[in-house]
């Protein structure tokens, strides 16, 4: 087996992350399956960053403890990351900023100077030593550095080339035969299966970790035909997506725990007026701004009891770059087809880390028409029907009226607060919706997933971006783990159904109070254990090798 470990490292400014999305792309194009895991403090420049790249011959989904190669664009990288280096693992450094007496120094800074490049070039000039010292042919590294740097490339190609031919080769790295495959982050598997679904208008106020939606939706909004927007809070976006998707257009919106928490007055307006809109809530390290670039699963209970009143919702949780593209792309539909609000809950692992994508997920994803009003009858938008789902009309269509509000309201639209048999029953057939959501979770493929062996006695729960770690280390031991990837309406059935004879229960979650534990226990589901994480860094699957042992 083939696995390597990556790490480059610096301040913020020196442009780890796009280096290390070069050494992936460097790996992915010899047919190695890479993952990138980034490392960033919540500052312009300075600090440090860094970005963890493993490359292996299998499917990976998370990063190695121990670093087989240490790309240093400055000395606090190796002061950080020295004491994680593998027995038989290399430090490649910038000679101009570092003095060490182990390892391979490549001047970065005097090679990007000469060849009339910037600072920030620097990263070029250690990327491409890189590829000489793993044996890369240079044709290799100038195609995706010409790709990549476009406007900027032949500066960087100049810089490259030098750094390439100074550098001495040491190993060679062996093709696998394996094609290449697609790579993208969290985010981006999001925006593109809302698209694939059918996504209109896309809005948000930027906030950690989901701002990389807004970035690449407003790059490509043209060849997405998307309108996309930014507004000046989190109110006025869940507000303003409301609106939208009352006049008839799919919309989606994007944020984190504390932007979620100013959509909740939002959140249950979406549900009393039976309005379709899909949230993206991409969790961090909290409370309060807690902190604001690393990763948590603590938000799982809030985004099951978010707003006020009794209302129905999808919560879902992806846990890979696949199932984002294909539960983004669900949301949307299911949202429109039961007119309530779905929350799709992510990670900051999970958002912006860097995976292989199979192009095969995106037949999966298709446009489904939601129940729209037939005309034969005077329009009520709030019919009463025996699924609870009422027939959908937009305003400006000839000779009705679409009302829509935030108070108890009949099938029409009117306020019934002196009603109290009316009230009753549209509680009731809001409730009916819930009946008919229960049904979908049980009949969709995957809303729970089992990972290693389906036999052991012995299981662990692992959800969102740690299943990967967990799958791999369920993998090593022979045990069986368990991914609930639908939480609301939640899968008991199923559920129950994966613990057949299983003995032994251990929960696995980056947050302090085991929240999905507590989801599990409300089932009457208990463990016998539990592993947490949070101090804002992921699992790797050695850490629950450890604990499981």
């Amino acid at each position: 087996m083939f696995d390597y470990s990556i790490l480059i490292g610096g301040a913020a400014g020196q442009g780890s992350r796009k280096a290390g999305l070069l050494i992936a792309k460097l790996f992915n194009n010899f047919g190695y399956r890479v993952f990138i895991h980034e490392d960033y403090q919540s500052l312009i420049k300075g600090g440090h960053n860094f970005s963890q790249i493993r490359a292996s011959d299998e499917e990976v989904f998370s990063y190695r403890e121990k670093i087989d190669f240490l790309l240093a664009l400055d000395k606090n990288t190796i002061e950080k990351h020295q004491k994680n280096l593998a027995e038989n693992g290399v430090i490649i450094y910038n000679s101009d900023e570092i003095s060490l007496e182990k390892g391979i120094g490549i001047p970065a800074r005097k090679i990007s100077k000469e060849e009339g490049g910037s600072l920030i070039m620097e990263n070029t000039a250690l990327i491409a030593s890189f590829a000489k010292i793993v044996g890369i042919d240079w044709e290799i590294v100038e195609n995706i550095l010409r790709k990549e740097f476009q406007e900027k490339s032949e500066i960087n190609l100049k810089i490259a080339k030098h750094a390439y031919e100074e550098a001495q080769n040491l190993i060679k790295i062996e093709k696998v035969h394996k094609e290449s495959l697609p790579l993208l982050t969290g985010n981006e598997a999001i925006a593109l299966g809302a698209v694939k679904a059918g996504l209109e208008i896309y809005f948000a106020y930027p906030m950690t970790p989901t701002s990389p939606i807004l970035h690449y939706f407003a790059e490509h909004q043209k060849e997405f035909n998307l309108k996309v927007s930014q507004l000046e809070n989190e109110i006025a976006v869940i507000n303003i997506a409301i609106g939208a998707a009352y006049a008839g257009a799919r919309t989606m919106v994007g944020t984190s725990g504390g932007g979620f928490a100013l959509m909740a007055e939002g959140l249950s307006l979406a549900a009393q007026s039976e309005t379709p809109i899909v949230i993206i809530e991409g969790q961090r390290m909290a409370p309060a701004t807690g902190v604001p670039t690393y990763s948590a699963q603590s938000d799982l209970l809030f985004a099951l009891n978010a707003g006020h009143g009794d209302f129905v919702r999808f919560v879902i949780a992806p846990g890979d770059a696949d199932e984002a593209f294909y539960l983004s792309g669900k949301a949307l539909n299911l949202a429109w087809k039961y007119q309530t609000p779905v929350i799709l809950l992510l990670d900051k692992d999970l958002c912006e880390s860097t995976f292989i994508f199979h192009p095969e997920i995106e037949s999966k994803v298709e446009i489904e028409e939601p129940l729209l009003w037939d005309g034969k009858e005077d329009y009520k938008r709030y019919k009463i029907t025996e699924n609870g789902i009422s027939p959908l009309a937009f305003p400006g269509k000839k000779d009705i009226v679409v009302k829509t509000t935030s108070y108890e309201h009949d099938e029409v639209g009117i306020t019934i607060e002196e009603d109290e048999n009316a009230i009753e029953k549209m509680q009731e057939k809001r409730l009916r919706k819930f009946k008919e959501m229960e049904k979908e979770v049980e009949k969709t493929e995957g809303a729970v997933k089992i990972y290693g062996n389906k036999e052991s006695k012995e299981a662990i729960v692992a959800w969102g971006s740690t299943k990967g770690p967990a799958k791999e280390a369920v993998e090593k031991l022979g045990i069986k783990m368990i991914q609930p990837i639908f939480l609301e309406p939640f899968p008991e059935k199923e559920i129950k159904k994966s613990l057949e004879g299983v003995e032994k229960l251990i929960f696995v979650e980056t947050n302090v109070l085991g929240q999905m534990e507590k989801l599990f226990n409300t089932y009457g589901i208990t463990g016998q254990g539990r592993i947490l994480k949070y101090n804002g860094r992921p699992f790797t699957a050695e850490e629950i090798i450890e604990k499981l042992t």
